[in-house]
């Protein structure tokens, strides 16, 4: 088993607080492996040190020599006057270097040059990059290649970005949230490339499915240490239990341990006179290694209770929406009920968003009428979160909100207290907004969203920033949730555990209604595109045999679009010692070597008539 990565002893702090130390684990080839852990204790600075972009305090990150690796960042950064051609073909990439080199060479016309260019590019893979790359962008969901990367999306953005580093076709690929704000086809298009592709991977993903489909290796910290499991993901939660029961034991057995050692240790100091030194050294250790705490700390939804909601609920009454020739809502008519739980699936772009901002009146219908019920009251977590001033305190944040929480008919709680329950300890109160993390501004939105007790919730992405530990609470929490709820989310898993029906919005103001979860739905559009496909297949055989055939017009490959650049090159080449040939024939001087110049002059015209006709053929396709 070859070696890939190594990591030793690594240790990181951010200010007083400490990520990880003297983490150790190692990457062979052919792992693939998803790196898990709460929110905050440093995932992302971890790939980011074994990418090369941050340093570690202390450790080691050693690669095996000659490894090429390739890094997606959660969030890549792009010139946004740069086309996505030229986001793809990055100066400082290899396959644009080679490519370059060998136009370039072309131009120059230096035949040792050319020579050199075509072996680069042999070795390189890259003959076929530009047909590669429109290829991998189609199938993201990237089909205008003359974009300015300023226009697009942060979803697109992380498309190109997957796009470009896959091409490079590296031995080791590091992904942080690479799912995240992609449309679920194109993260199952993504999981099944990864899943077949002989790569080897490390990667930061909240997507269950996507573990535990993908990874046969899990790296987890926790406590400041790194754990790895052999197995998916569903290996992983079963090994974790088991332990976390066996630390919980062992702290037990220390713990009475440590009980009988007090007891020693408080008798009167003659009665210990003489005694072994070691052991009121090992009573030390123990009560040092007593302090341990294996309990989970985690975000407690469950005393949050939802306000009463009455039997109207809102109905929504031939409802319109287009922005310009683009078709959001087309009569769209619907009555909710209570308890209803529904999710909402579509490609980026086509109005999800939209749709539920115009159910809580924040974005206005061309035409139609929603009618809400007097007693609902919205709560709506959105992708772009609550816009906090960044230069307060979290509990002052939270303080201006409200002075107390409700957060049952009975119980109610301080600021200080309710953000608690949200993993915010009185010191992290104390934080400046700007210097969160992601996850602590999603836990931060979330709590924001549920101390004000909706009884109508609206999840915009609720995943992206919330790590797995924290979903599962939340889906918990949603599952005895008595209100209703709607919910946009790509995480397949999320919706399976969730919702009862889905709306499908298939764009042009098209929404489906469909009775089941995102599993079920995906199982009846496979069928359902099966059964059209042999319905087409069998009409294009009816075509076939009713109409002569017509080829669309082929156009030039890259590949072939070099080649005849190439061919024009050498034709002017073999052209000008052709007329220089016959000069000499037509001076009438003395010629020593007549007949291995007659030769070459024979070979030169069979090899002119062999260039020339291929030229003429590639110039059709162009």
């Amino acid at each position: 088993m070859t070696s890939y990565l190594q990591i030793e002893n690594l240790t990181k702090s951010v200010g007083d607080r400490i990520l990880f130390s003297d983490v150790t684990f190692g990457i062979n080839q052919g792992d693939k492996i998803g790196l898990i852990a709460k929110n905050g204790t440093g995932k992302t600075t971890l790939l980011r040190i074994i990418a090369g972009v941050e340093s570690p305090d202390n450790g080691t990150v050693t690669f095996r020599s000659g490894l090429r690796t390739g890094y997606v960042e959660q969030t890549p950064v792009f010139n946004p006057d740069a086309t996505v051609l030229e986001a793809c073909m990055h100066p400082d990439t290899p396959s644009a270097i080679t490519v370059s080199e060998y136009e370039s060479a072309i131009l120059s016309g230096d035949q040792e040059r050319i020579n050199r260019a075509m072996q680069d590019m042999d070795a390189a893979g890259a003959w076929d990059f530009d047909d590669r790359l429109r290829q991998l962008l189609t199938r993201l969901h990237i089909t205008d290649l003359n974009a300015r990367m300023g226009t697009l999306s942060g979803g697109q953005q992380k498309r190109v970005a997957i796009a470009r580093t896959i091409l490079e076709n590296p031995d080791m690929l590091i992904l942080d949230e690479p799912t995240n704000h992609l449309d679920i086809d194109v993260i199952e298009w993504l999981e099944g490339y990864l899943s077949h592709q002989n790569i080897t991977l490390l990667m930061v993903t909240h997507d269950r499915y996507f573990l535990d489909r993908v990874c046969n290796k899990i790296i987890e910290i926790d406590m400041q240490q790194a754990f790895a499991y052999n197995g998916n993901y569903d290996y992983y939660l079963r090994r974790r239990a088991e332990r976390i029961e066996a630390l919980n034991a062992e702290l037990a057995k220390v713990k009475n341990t440590l009980r009988r050692e007090q007891e020693w240790m408080r008798r009167q100091p003659q009665a210990r006179a003489g005694k072994a030194r070691y052991r009121i050294d090992a009573f030390y250790d123990l009560k040092e290694r007593s302090k341990a705490n294996y309990t989970e700390s985690n975000i407690e939804l469950s005393h949050i209770k939802s306000s009463y909601i009455g039997s109207k609920i809102f109905e929504a009454e031939h409802i319109n929406k287009r922005f310009g020739d683009k078709v959001i809502l087309n009569d769209f008519s619907y009555t909710f009920a209570r308890r209803e739980r529904l999710g909402i699936i579509g490609a980026n772009g086509v109005g999800k968003s939209t749709f539920i901002r115009m159910l809580q009146g924040l974005e206005p219908a061309d035409s139609g009428q929603w009618n809400v019920g007097e007693t609902v009251r919205f709560g709506y977590y959105s992708q772009q979160g609550i816009q906090f001033d960044n230069n307060k305190k979290v509990i002052d944040a939270v303080s201006e909100i409200a002075d107390y929480i409700m957060l049952d008919d009975k119980h109610r709680y301080t600021p200080m207290q309710f953000l608690q329950h949200f993993l915010f300890s009185p010191a992290d109160q104390q934080k400046y907004i700007h210097t969160l993390s992601g996850g602590e501004r999603a836990r931060l939105h979330l709590a924001v969203t549920l101390m004000r007790r909706p009884n109508f919730l609206i999840l915009d992405e609720p995943t992206n920033d919330l790590d797995i530990i924290t979903l599962g609470i939340l889906e918990s929490y949603l599952e005895s949730y008595s209100g209703c709820l709607i919910v946009i989310s790509h995480d397949r898993f999320f919706l399976d555990n969730i919702v009862d029906h889905l709306f499908v919005m298939e764009g042009d103001g098209n929404i489906k209604d469909f009775p089941g979860n995102y599993s079920e739905y995906r199982t009846w559009d496979s069928e359902r595109r099966k059964l059209e496909n042999k319905d087409s297949e069998a009409s294009r055989q009816t075509d076939r045999k009713s109409k002569p055939r017509q080829e669309k017009p082929r156009r030039m490959t890259f590949k072939e679009r070099r080649e005849f650049e190439e061919l024009s090159a050498e034709i002017d080449v073999l052209t000008k010692e052709k007329k220089e040939l016959n000069a000499l024939f037509a001076s009438g001087e003395t010629i020593d070597d007549i007949a291995e110049k007659s030769r070459r002059y024979t070979e030169l015209n069979e090899e002119l008539d062999e260039k020339e006709m291929r030229w003429l053929e590639l110039s059709e396709l162009e």
